[in-house]
């Protein structure tokens, strides 16, 4: 009995410890991924999920929901990338730079594209006109390169955050707009799961070292295959096109998704930051969840417009 109760207490033994073993191995796994990317890769994951759900909701439920959803993701990624420029030493009027910015999206979704356009001027000269109003103040800085780069920086910013998202806002607005606007981020989606998995196990040769380390040719291309895959596939069961329209689709959509991507990391090298924002556990920020999807609309919009004209 003695040697069969320790037998079985060896037993017990031996499976705890190989537990162990298997729980350090996958902890291990986790943080060299996580190192890899530069994210928590199940917190990034989680939050997709959750934004990816809401998203599909208001497109397939109703289209006006995707303009409020819309505003709301453009007013915290202009709030985050207008504190960022402060922590830089920009002095950007942040309230009335992100309440113009998010007037745009409705603005476009009533009025069109030239409703964009009017209320993109708009916002861009109030927003000067508050910072030259500020030049009274004795404790504002009043050089004239600092100012004229103030007020580049809040152009900057309601032009690439608020302007690119309204050409998302605008493609919905259309009929079948937004399985248009569905597959773009279905696409980008793809592209930037496939680079990040070919980069993480592949990835040797870097893109760009100087502007983002972590990314790698051999990610590019892994990003590359799926898209064209996707692209076919949405080309012929969602957007009504030919089978061929996904091989322009997708290098059109890897092309912009990475120049979206690449220039946020110029703006955070820029600034001498990791992350425009924090709000997103594992994504960093707003802005590091709309990087690919802002440029990527204006192609869409584009390619919707050739194909509908």
């Amino acid at each position: 009995m003695r040697r069969e109760h320790r037998s079985a207490a060896e037993i017990e033994a031996q499976i705890q410890a190989q537990i162990h073993a298997a729980r350090d191995q996958i902890e291990a796994t986790r943080d060299r991924v996580n190192k890899r990317t530069g994210r928590d890769l199940a917190a990034a994951v989680g939050i997709g999920l959750v934004l990816g759900l809401v998203l599909l909701a208001s497109l397939l439920w109703a289209k006006v929901l995707f303009m409020a959803f819309a505003t709301v993701l453009i007013g915290f990624a202009l709030y985050e990338l207008a504190s960022a420029l402060r922590f830089a030493g920009r002095d950007v009027p942040r309230v009335p730079l992100v309440l113009l910015g998010c007037a745009i999206v409705p603005v476009t979704w009533f009025f069109g594209a030239a409703g964009m356009w009017w209320s993109t001027l708009g916002a861009i000269g109030i927003v000067a006109v508050v910072r030259l109003v500020e030049l009274t103040d004795h404790q504002t800085r009043t050089g004239a390169g600092s100012v004229f780069a103030d007020l580049t920086a809040g152009a900057l910013c309601i032009a690439y955050i608020a302007v690119l998202g309204g050409f998302a806002v605008l493609l919905v607005s259309h009929e079948r707009g937004e399985w248009w606007a569905l597959a773009m981020i279905i696409m980008t989606t793809v592209i930037d799961t496939g680079a990040l998995a070919a980069g993480v196990w592949l990835g040797r040769r870097k893109l760009a070292p100087r502007i983002s380390p972590g990314k790698t040719w051999e990610g590019l291309l892994g990003g590359a295959v799926l898209a064209i895959g996707a692209g076919i596939a949405l080309s012929v069961w969602m957007l009504e096109q030919e089978w061929w329209f996904g091989l322009i689709l997708a290098p059109l959509l890897v092309a912009s998704a990475t120049i979206g991507d690449l220039a946020e990391s110029i703006i955070k090298r820029d600034l001498g930051i990791k992350d425009i924002g924090s709000f997103l556990p594992g994504h960093g920020g707003f802005l590091d969840r709309l990087d690919s999807i802002l440029p990527s609309a204006v192609v869409m919009m584009a390619l919707f417009q050739i194909t509908h004209a």
